[in-house]
């Protein structure tokens, strides 16, 4: 039977959501405790990660909601958090890379590694990487990508990764955002013909906090046009499409908006700079060539 063949429902798999316990991420984990998933909540605050687990149990009458900590600001405790989740769990189903902002101006984690680049790719880079096997001997399961269309105006210099030279808070984020993109891509080329699909996908501008702290116009347009952007639920909505929607089985390195297949940028489809970006960022991790599991 193909993968497209296999009838997709959320209830009784498993779910791993990156940045629950707001905005997108606390809304998709809502709905897929809705559909009856076990939903595993990574978040880098365990008492707001406690407060939102009693708040969606509550919600959905499903206790099968769990925190799991982590901070990617840190990689250490980044395989920290997958060590936990694969102690804990023998599958996972669903994967949903969502955690990440908008940083300024210029900081380095304890990695030397630009906020965020890190905290919205490397992290996730290494967190998925770390969980491979588990997802593909968990197949048929999906990877899913929280990027933007902020990714059009992404550039990436293999040269100054960490913009140590002409650093912006955009510029950072919408570097960041390209990698998600050029990360999925290449993720399901490494992933073909295993049962494990890999998209990114633009959420829509959504009235959430995101942003807020960072400087010059972002934050103000977040202040002042909050009233014009979606909700956390619509926000989420595309998210939870591609999680759990049997008319997205065995679709593949696609990027989507509103739940549909959307092109992305030309940056975003040079397979070229995907495989670098890979090599470097596994390089970064400490992941050697990063190579997904036998």
């Amino acid at each position: 039977m193909s993968v497209a063949a296999i009838p997709w429902t959320l209830r009784g798999r498993t779910c791993l959501v990156t940045g629950a316990t707001s905005g997108i991420g606390k809304e998709t984990a809502l709905a897929f405790a809705r559909q009856g998933a076990t939903v595993v909540m990574a978040c880098r605050n365990p008492e707001r990660g406690r407060l939102v687990q009693r708040e969606i149990q509550s919600a959905t009458a499903d206790p099968a909601v769990e925190v799991l900590v982590g901070d990617h600001t840190s990689l250490k405790a980044v395989r920290a958090m997958a060590d936990q989740f694969l102690a804990r769990h023998d599958t996972l189903h669903v994967l949903v890379n969502n955690a990440g902002g908008v940083f300024g101006p210029r900081q380095v984690t304890e990695d030397g590694c630009e906020y965020n680049f890190q905290i919205n790719h490397l992290a996730h880079f290494l967190l998925t990487n770390l969980l491979l096997d588990r997802i593909a001997a968990s197949a048929p399961s999906r990877i899913i990508h929280v990027s933007s269309e902020a990714h059009r105006w992404g550039r990436l210099d293999f040269e100054d990764l960490q913009f140590e030279r002409g650093f912006s808070s955009w510029r950072g984020y919408g570097r960041a955002k390209l990698a998600n993109v050029l990360f999925s891509r290449e993720l399901s080329r490494r992933l073909a013909g295993r049962g494990v699909t890999s998209n990114a996908l633009h959420p829509g501008v959504v009235g959430t906090r995101f942003g807020a702290s960072a400087p010059g116009l972002i934050s103000v347009g977040t202040r002042l046009f909050g009233w014009a952007m979606l909700s956390p639920a619509r926000g989420a909505g595309t998210t939870v499409f591609l999680a759990s929607s049997p008319d997205v089985a065995g679709v593949t390195g696609e990027y989507f908006a509103r739940r549909r297949v959307r092109t992305p940028s030309p940056s975003a489809r040079d397979d070229v700079a995907a495989r670098r970006l890979w090599e470097v960022s596994a390089r970064l991790c400490g992941l050697g060539s990063g190579r997904p599991p036998a």
